[in-house]
């Protein structure tokens, strides 16, 4: 693409003049030189071949070689361009023939050179003239690339040129094209460019069907991984952006969770999806350790995997579960809180979540009491994070996290979801309209449809090319990002084995400094999950690892060897071992085979071993129960699943459990205990 630019440091006096009038001149210097050098090779060769037979014959066929090869030459360039170099190579090659023989000075020899020459520069001048549109800001270019791909019409103007980044405005022909038409286009355009289709993106204009930008990175940045070196702002807020890796031009690749009033910017949900092997694992390092390391918000992460990938984090996660009923239990924490914390914050006059609902309350503006401060205890952002969420789908239904995606953002509560397929027969088409960011790394072709929008697709964007090819390159479409950056495919930072120091340290400054639950949020869940939410906790205790063993005083001969006593469970410590071991009762000397064993426990005695069953459940952090968690206690008491079932539903009645979106699936309600 030729363009005649004047030089931006070229001044109007002095030196500058000529220097200007140079770089005017020199682009249509080439013809006349060509002209000259004619004049000279006619003139030159006069002198040995003047008159010569042999000499005509081969100069004639070199006329016509020479000829031939321009034509053939051209066959890659537009037609007319092909004709016009043609024609001006013969009638220059059978000049030099003519004056050779003839001498370049006889009759009309050298009138066609003098009137001839200069014709033949000129409309070479003025072809190059007219290559430039001066009065189309839209024009411009060699043309020849758009014709290849169908869009001949179309006018390219200034391209602007930057590191590894080139950007052309297009005006396409009004009437006749649109800008579907180059997203139909953009394949084309990445093979006659000989790149890959994922480094050949156009964005339209959001004011015109037919005009946009053209945009092309030659060269892929992303092909060297680079390694996480650290979280990007310790201490930071969780307000501010969160990067997570580099655009294939080296700029950063961020993207934010809360909203900002101020900017307009929305508070969102996040969908992660990819292949197997397409490197979702870093990915949510690479989120997780940005979350962590800020200093006012709460993680809690589910992940069926036993946080294969994540352990040495866990110890920072405010809350984490290993999926099955953990994973039902934490989701209907998440449901509880939100009315929770969204009932807060509006009585503290937030319409939104933001940084200053994380400080205590000192500002009588966001106060629950009128005319002065309340002083009450700040609120963290939350993140709940579901690891593997296919695995939870399949075992709560695929609207599990409908309700918690449509509410959450106004409580401050933002929902992650990680998946190989976010497809309809995963996940409810509620859930995903509801998920308005998405991190889409490589998937099968026939899936790109399900992580990214279709305009994103159009603009030129295509995680199917990846597959699991290319491990950590991804799309990320999200609020707070230009929507022009959404086609351009970003990679995020690896995690060598050398990266787990780092973490581990990281999890113990999020465990030492990190937010805590503030009292609504812990209340919230608590009432949900009991024991089995225990927050951010310094170190593992007997208190957390299990039912604490208490020393039975005085018992001598059964002494430790220490001065303590023999350790029992709080539960036996009132047994009088000297006391006599029950008689016997109806039942017990039954036959053990060919018939029912053992003594059935009559109705009042079932109903309280059934609910010390429960009390066990709770103990243990399980808040989430069915039938087949009994049925080991249902073989030990000789009763059956039927009757576990209707005592289940007695409970509900009673208050003691809830029923969850999961058919016979029920949430233990938390005894109160004394302070």
């Amino acid at each position: 693409m030729t363009a005649y630019l004047a030089d931006p440091y070229a001044t109007r006096s002095g030196g500058g003049v000529v220097v200007y009038l140079l770089n005017r001149v020199m682009p249509h210097l080439p013809p006349w030189l060509g002209w000259g050098g004619t004049g000279l090779a006619g003139a030159l060769g006069s002198l040995r071949w003047e008159a010569s037979a042999p000499a005509g014959v081969g100069l004639t066929l070199a006329s016509v070689a020479l000829t031939g090869a321009t034509w053939w030459a051209g066959r890659s360039t537009t037609q007319q361009r092909r004709l016009h170099s043609a024609i001006t190579v013969a009638a220059g090659s059978a000049w030099v023939t003519a004056a050779c023989l003839a001498g370049p000075t006889a009759d009309p020899l050298g009138d066609l050179f003098l009137m001839g020459g200069p014709v033949v520069a000129l409309s070479w001048n003025i072809r190059m003239i007219l290559r430039r549109n001066d009065t189309d800001p839209q024009g411009g270019g060699d043309k020849g690339l758009l014709e290849k791909v169908g869009l001949a019409r179309a006018q390219i103007g200034q391209a602007k040129v930057e590191p590894n980044r080139v950007t052309a405005p297009l005006a396409l022909e009004p009437g006749e094209q649109t800008n579907d038409d180059v997203s139909k286009a953009l394949a084309r355009i990445a093979s006659a460019l000989d790149l890959p289709v994922s480094a050949v993106r156009y964005h339209p204009s959001p004011d015109s069907s037919r005009r946009g930008q053209l945009v092309i990175v030659p060269e892929d940045m992303l092909a060297q991984p680079v390694e996480w070196e650290g979280p990007s702002n310790l201490g930071g807020s969780i307000a501010e952006p969160l990067v997570i890796g580099r655009y294939d031009d080296g700029s950063p690749m961020v993207l934010w969770l809360p909203g900002d009033p101020e900017t307009k910017r929305n508070s969102t949900h996040v969908l992660i999806a990819g292949g197997t092997g397409s490197g979702k694992g870093e990915t949510a390092l690479n989120l997780q350790t940005e979350i962590l390391s800020r200093r006012d918000v709460l993680l809690w992460v589910s992940d069926p995997k036993a946080f294969q990938d994540f352990a040495p984090l866990r110890p920072g996660m405010d809350w984490s579960a290993e999926g099955g009923a953990e994973t039902e239990v934490m989701v209907e924490a998440v449901k509880a809180v939100i009315p929770a914390r969204t009932r807060w914050l509006g009585a503290h006059g937030y319409r939104q979540w933001v940084p200053a609902a994380a400080e205590t309350q000192n500002d009588p503006a966001h106060s629950c009491q009128s005319g002065r401060a309340c002083g009450c205890a700040g609120m963290p952002f939350l993140v709940a994070w579901f690891e593997e969420a296919a695995n939870t789908l399949r075992n709560l239904g695929d609207d599990a996290f409908t309700g918690i995606a449509q509410e959450a953002r106004s409580a401050g509560v933002s929902l992650i979801v990680s998946l190989q397929r976010p497809s309809y027969d995963q996940m409810s088409t509620s859930t995903r309209a509801s998920l308005p960011s998405v991190v889409a790394l490589g998937c099968d072709p026939r899936d790109e449809g399900f992580s990214l929008p279709e305009a994103v697709i159009d603009a030129g964007a295509h995680p199917g090319a990846w597959g699991n090819r290319r491990p950590g390159y991804c799309y990320v479409v999200s609020p707070g990002i230009p929507e022009d950056r959404y086609p351009s495919p970003g990679r995020t930072f690896a995690f060598p084995s050398r990266a787990v120091p780092l973490m581990e340290q990281l999890a113990a400054w999020a465990l030492r400094e990190g937010a805590s639950a503030d009292p609504v949020t812990a209340g919230a869940v608590t009432a949900v999950a009991g024991r089995a939410y225990t927050g951010r906790t310094p170190a593992s205790t007997p208190a957390a690892d299990g039912p604490r063993l208490t020393a039975v005083q005085g018992d001598h001969d059964m002494n430790d060897g220490h001065g303590h006593g023999l350790l029992v469970d709080p539960e036996d410590a009132d047994i009088d071992p000297e006391a006599e071991l029950p008689g016997d009762e109806e039942g017990d000397d039954a036959p053990i085979f060919g018939r029912e064993t053992g003594r059935k426990p009559s109705p009042d005695e079932a109903r309280e071993l059934f609910a010390l069953a429960v009390e066990e459940f709770e103990r243990a952090g399980q808040m989430i129960v069915g039938p087949k968690d009994f049925m080991d206690w249902c073989d030990r008491h000789n009763l059956s699943r039927p009757w576990v079932s209707a005592r289940l539903k007695e409970a509900a009645i009673d208050g003691r459990l809830e029923p969850t979106n999961a058919t016979g699936r029920w949430r233990i309600v938390p005894t109160l205990t004394a302070a």
